[in-house]
């Protein structure tokens, strides 16, 4: 197979993991790999499993999980033109993320070894599959603490489980480095180190070696974003995260992501967020704080700070 492409796994702010789902057709269904591993349930369509260097076949409740920088895919076949709103089911998390919770909670001295075993994609029973997706869809609405709780009843019964299998060859192993090689590869690993600085698409497509017109229609075809879109997604996501984390001011921040305008960065923070980052600030702070009985007022979302 030709090399994977990198996805950047964006976990959202305040969180220390990332669940979500997406339908069919979806700009990462493609032949792609990332550092996290990755828990990944059908719920519908029928198709091929590409998993390392194994293929097979998969249908509704086929539940995988895949360790960091393992190549996979899953093809649906579904006639072209059609769309499905729901494809799968998916939880990411990073490596450090499962090092924390192993050092920090000794209950969970078992994590490791399904950390290991992940290595070359592991399939999980139908069984598991179906008292997986309760605890999936959960986790897709939890906040706080109830969320952790969720996703450490999803990695108990992951471990727990019996009839699992590994998928990719046991000579197999993900070979990073070879796929950093890849020119857009090496272009989104650059965007993501560099995020502050200035990002100019003729520069970057010279990085690639691309001519300009053919590094567009490229990278679109990598990312499923246009290049302005996908470094102003990892912008806001990346003010959104210090907007939460301290108290810096807006327009420090604005510059700091790589903006450099402040009146830029609340169009853009707007468009994405539906809200200016003042108010996405404060309605953070209430969520954590909604245990008092008086908080405070919020702005309207259209409000953005001078």
């Amino acid at each position: 197979m030709v090399n994977p492409d990198l996805e950047f796994v964006d976990v959202p702010p305040g969180e220390s993991f990332k669940v979500w789902a997406h339908g069919y057709p979806f700009h990462t269904v493609r032949w792609h790999f990332h550092p996290e591993y990755e828990f990944h349930l059908i719920t519908h369509t029928h198709g091929r499993a590409f998993v390392g260097d194994y293929v097979g076949s998969f249908a509704p409740g086929n539940l995988v999980m895949t360790g960091p920088n393992l190549p996979h895919n899953w093809l649906s076949d579904v006639p072209p033109g059609n769309t499905v709103p729901e494809r799968g089911l998916i939880v990411q998390f990073s490596a450090e993320f499962a090092e924390r919770c192993i050092v920090s909670f000794p209950e969970l001295a078992f994590f490791p070894q399904l950390l290991e075993s992940s290595s070359r994609g592991l399939e999980f029973s139908t069984e598991t599959a179906a008292e997986a997706e309760p605890i999936m869809r959960i986790l897709m609405a939890a906040k706080g603490a109830a969320r952790l709780a969720a996703f450490f009843s999803l990695v108990e019964l992951l471990h727990r489980s019996r009839g699992r299998r590994m998928l990719a060859s046991v000579g197999y192993r993900p070979s990073p480095s070879t796929y950093m090689t890849q020119p857009l590869n090496h272009v989104i690993d650059h965007i993501t180190r560099n995020l502050d600085s200035d990002l100019r698409e003729s520069e970057l497509a010279a990085l690639s070696g691309y001519r300009a017109s053919a590094f567009s229609r490229a990278f679109y075809r990598h990312t499923g974003m246009t290049f302005v879109h996908y470094v102003n997604s990892l912008r806001v996501n990346r003010a959104c995260e210090m907007l939460i984390d301290n108290d810096r001011k807006i327009a420090d921040i604005c510059y700091k992501v790589g903006f450099n305008n402040l009146s830029n960065f609340n169009r853009q923070f707007m468009a994405q967020k539906a809200m200016a980052p003042r108010a996405f600030r404060l309605h953070h702070r209430a969520n954590t704080l909604s245990s008092q009985t008086s908080p405070r007022p919020l702005p309207s979302p259209g409000v953005a700070e001078p």
